[in-house]
C-alpha cells in the first residue's frame, strides 16, 4: 500500500508541474546556424579523434557478449515528437529488453522512466563504458546527421512520451542532445521533475555562451562519474 500511495503522489506531483505556463524558446536564426554549424565540426571531430577508442571498445563488447551486436540502435523521440533511432555502444546483455518486463518492479526512477542502480543486465564492460559516458559516443553520427545536437535535452523512450503531461511535452520543442544540465548535474540521481525542470531552463536560456559552458562541463565530469548507471 505504501508503494502504490508513493506512486500516486508522484503522479500528482506531475500534474502540479503540467499547469506551468508555456516557456519561450531561443530560436534566433544566428544562434541556430552557428549551433548547427559547430554540431557539424564537432562531431566530424571527434568521430575521426576517437575512432581508435570505438574500435577497442567495440572488440570488448564482442568479447564479453558476442551475440549481440556492438552497436546498440533504439528509437527514441526527437525535435516535435518526430522518431529517430538513436545510437550507442551496447552495455547490456543481448537479450536485454526480454528481461526488462521481469524487472519492472525494481525500477527506482520516478516518472516514466525506468532505471536499476545495480541493473543485472549490465555487462562488465557495459558497467565501465557507462560509468564513463564512453556508451554514448556513438551519437556523434546522430548529430552529424541532423537529429540530435551536442547540447540538449536527452531524448526520451517512445513510452516515456506517451505518459508526458503537456507541460513535460515541452522538453520536444527543440532538438535533443548528447549533453545537457541532467549529464552534468546529478544525472541518475535526480528525480525526473528535476530532471525536465532543468531542460526547461536551458531551452528558455539557451545560447551560445551556454552551450560551450555545458560542453565544458561535460568533458570536466565525464569519467568516474558516480552519478552515472
Amino acid at each position: 500500500m505504501e508503494v502504490s500511495k508513493s506512486k500516486e503522489e508522484i503522479a500528482e506531483k506531475r500534474i502540479q508541474y503540467s499547469i506551468h505556463e508555456q516557456i519561450q524558446t531561443n530560436n534566433k536564426t544566428s544562434y541556430l546556424f552557428f549551433k548547427r554549424a559547430i554540431d557539424i565540426l564537432g562531431s566530424i571531430f571527434g568521430i575521426i579523434i576517437l575512432s581508435p577508442l570505438f574500435l577497442m571498445v567495440s572488440l570488448l563488447i564482442k568479447i564479453e557478449d558476442s551475440k549481440g551486436p556492438v552497436i546498440f540502435k533504439q528509437k527514441r523521440i526527437g525535435k516535435d515528437e518526430t522518431s529517430f533511432y538513436m545510437y550507442k555502444f551496447r552495455s547490456m546483455v543481448s537479450n536485454a529488453e526480454e528481461l526488462k518486463e521481469k524487472l519492472i518492479e525494481q525500477n527506482e526512477a520516478t516518472g516514466p522512466v525506468f532505471k536499476i542502480k545495480e541493473d543485472p543486465r549490465v555487462t562488465r564492460i557495459g558497467r565501465f563504458i557507462r560509468r564513463t559516458s564512453i556508451d554514448e559516443l556513438p551519437q556523434l553520427f546522430n548529430v552529424l546527421k541532423g537529429e540530435m545536437t551536442l547540447v540538449g535535452p536527452r531524448p526520451p523512450l517512445v513510452d516515456e512520451v506517451k505518459e508526458y503531461t503537456s507541460y513535460e511535452r515541452q522538453r520536444l520543442s527543440v532538438r535533443p542532445g548528447l549533453t545537457c544540465y541532467w549529464q552534468v548535474s546529478g544525472r541518475s540521481n535526480l528525480s525526473f521533475e528535476e530532471w525536465v525542470r532543468l531542460d526547461l531552463q536551458y531551452i528558455k536560456n539557451r545560447s551560445f555562451w551556454l552551450d560551450m559552458k555545458l560542453i565544458l562541463r561535460t568533458f570536466l565530469v565525464l569519467f568516474g562519474s558516480k552519478d552515472a548507471y
